[in-house]
């Protein structure tokens, strides 16, 4: 299992940060589309590393273009040496159409298209194709010389897709290198409903899952102590309610018999309850969406239960000292 982390988000300490997690052993290192930009921290962190794998974990696609992505997908891994991997997810609508001003369509067929055309994009670059691809979200039929990039030795990024649901999740089996599975997910819903979307996907590309890599990062509730314990509990609770509101994921909440709380949990969200939702979920709750217990178990209960889908997962493992860390991390990788 390869061992993934986050990058910090002060880019002014991003020299030395990816430097020392290059040093420490982890394979990789992301960022993530929140207050700052996804991609242009991993310029600074490829300029001041030389193997550790960058990634976006995610960055919003429908807030881009094909080209746009293509583009900076390029510039990347080529800038990179061949180490990006380019991290996609779809959002929801309301952040589609009111934050980022973009259109919403129908996102599996929008997601399978964007990714597509990108495709379409890179083999005009690297292989010489004539580019025309025309779909129902997206036309790309130009492209001049002088808009075409010349450093091409490290072919394109690879692709991963972030989903939840079936039929987005058997998009990325069809179209994409690779699955972030929502840390808002569980071992049961994983195995009954994205495992075999995955492979109904993969099918119709005609690959199998070694042509594919799956990235899980299970909640952690841990401490070094009761007090920090009690207080990650605490913190898991907000994020689990947090994502549970979301009507899109319903069903994962559904499989364990817990559906009907995803309503309750959106109508306090809309009337801006946002603590008190927390305590609605239960130390069961945390059981099945986390891996809950004491720092020296934590590596065994990840391998014991996703090590045998999941190819990446996330070390950061911040509710420890950086010593035991590193021999977390050391534990998770081989």
């Amino acid at each position: 299992m390869k061992v993934d982390t986050h990058l910090t988000v002060d880019w002014h300490q991003i020299p030395d940060h990816i430097r020392k997690l290059e040093a420490q052993g982890y394979d990789g290192a992301g960022t993530a589309e929140m207050n700052h930009d996804p991609f242009f921290p991993l310029l600074l962190a490829a300029e001041h590393s030389e193997s550790i794998e960058l990634h976006t974990g995610i960055a919003v696609a429908f807030a881009r273009s094909p080209m746009v992505l293509a583009n900076l997908g390029h510039d990347l891994n080529a800038y990179s040496g061949g180490r990006f991997t380019m991290g996609l997810g779809s959002q929801i609508r309301p952040h589609i159409a009111k934050r980022f001003s973009m259109p919403w369509g129908a996102p599996a067929a929008q997601m399978r298209e964007l990714i597509q055309a990108m495709r379409a994009i890179w083999a005009n670059w690297y292989q010489g194709e004539t580019l025309r691809f025309e779909g129902k979200y997206y036309n790309h039929t130009l492209m001049t010389p002088a808009f075409t990039p010349d450093n091409t030795d490290h072919g394109a990024p690879k692709v991963i897709l972030a989903a939840v649901g079936p039929i987005m999740t058997e998009v990325a089996g069809e179209v994409a290198d690779g699955l972030i599975i929502h840390p808002f997910s569980n071992e049961k819903y994983i195995r009954e409903v994205t495992l075999p979307a995955v492979d109904k996907g993969l099918a119709k590309s005609g690959r199998s899952r070694d042509d594919f890599e799956i990235t899980y990062s299970p909640f952690i509730i841990s401490g070094k102590d009761e007090q920090a314990f009690e207080a990650q509990k605490t913190a898991t609770r907000q994020r689990i309610a947090f994502y549970g509101s979301t009507p899109a994921y319903k069903n994962v909440l559904g499989v364990h018999g817990w559906g009907d709380m995803q309503s309750e949990l959106n109508t306090m969200s809309k009337q801006g309850k946002w603590q008190e939702m927390g305590n609605l979920i239960s130390d069961e709750m945390l059981e099945v969406f986390g891996v809950m217990d004491e720092p020296k178990n934590i590596v065994a209960e990840i391998k014991n239960r996703y090590g045998d889908f999941t190819d990446r997962t996330d070390g950061g493992f911040t509710f420890v000292e950086s010593e035991t860390r590193l021999q977390m991390v050391a534990e998770l990788r081989s």
